[in-house]
């Protein structure tokens, strides 16, 4: 699809991946990029259109749409990671949110724009995490294959519309700053998002890991949770 001239949205914009797709989007050429945050005052490149934005607050969601009628891209970037819900303790509160976050975010924001975005693009940032469960972080990890069930969903529910699913392993960011695993950095991440965009892919597998996990789901289980991430 055509970026340059466009309008676009991004959620989570004020830093990491969702700030470094923010700017590839404008380096190639879109007209303007909405970046969403919770605390839109966070947003301090001039080149970028501040919006408040909670993706779990339906208000939210409504008023950008509506003030943001000439998007054709909307990137669902916003995510928690919930590490305080642990498999057999910690307060699943906790990962209800992440699911409020990760999931429902997501779902509602194609919603409230998808009548936009004929001929456009929603791109969801998912994660290895979609297929590669991890027992440290099983909310993220539920959170993430539930998203990227409703990512296959809307491609089907949306034909007219380009619906890119983003898989990657480890990003330089502070989300992952607490492994030592290999990563790639935001840049990396957004540029290969942006290429797929313009190349009317459906899917990015952004490192060895994460397409090596895509592959092994068609073996056992064993196989799949075998592969790993250094």
């Amino acid at each position: 699809m055509k970026i340059e001239g466009s309008v676009a949205l991004v959620t989570g914009a004020n830093r990491g991946i969702g700030n470094a797709i923010a700017l590839a989007l404008l380096e190639n050429g879109a007209a303007k990029v909405y970046a969403g945050a919770r605390k839109p005052e966070t947003i301090t490149d001039p080149r970028l259109t501040p919006v408040k934005l909670d993706v779990t607050n339906p208000d939210d969601i409504a008023a950008v749409a509506g003030l943001a009628q000439d998007v054709r891209i909307v990137v669902n970037n916003a995510g928690m990671g919930g590490g305080e819900a642990q498999l057999l303790s910690g307060p699943l509160s906790v990962a209800r949110e992440v699911m409020e976050t990760n999931l429902f975010g997501p779902w509602e924001i194609a919603r409230a724009f998808a009548p936009m975005l004929a001929g456009g693009a929603l791109v969801n940032v998912l994660s290895v995490s979609s297929w590669w469960a991890m027992a440290s972080a099983p909310a993220y990890s539920a959170s993430k294959a539930a998203a990227w069930s409703l990512t296959n969903a809307l491609r089907v529910g949306l034909p007219e519309t380009l619906v890119v699913g983003v898989h990657s392993g480890f990003v330089d960011t502070e989300f992952s700053a607490w492994t030592s695993a290999p990563k790639i950095t935001a840049a990396d991440l957004a540029a290969q998002t942006v290429k797929a965009l313009l190349e009317n892919r459906i899917e990015v597998l952004a490192d060895e890991f994460t397409t090596e996990t895509r592959a092994a789901l068609s073996g056992d289980l064993d196989a799949l949770q075998a592969v790993k991430p250094y």
